[in-house]
């Protein structure tokens, strides 16, 4: 599954971690997080994440 990066403060949403603090079980792809689900470190929205190429 897509890893998301975000933008603000390079947060990498790992879809086989999850985010068990913020309710988002292991095995959840980004897309199937609620909108309303905010990055864990600096509680920017989902909007402000992209994918992340971990080759670049």
């Amino acid at each position: 599954m897509q890893k998301y990066i975000c933008l603000i403060c390079d947060y990498i949403y790992d879809p086989q971690v999850g985010d068990p603090d913020g309710g988002i079980a292991p095995g959840t792809a980004f897309e199937d997080i609620p909108d309303d689900w905010r990055c864990p470190d600096c509680d920017i929205g989902k909007e402000d994440f992209e994918p992340y190429d971990e080759d670049e």
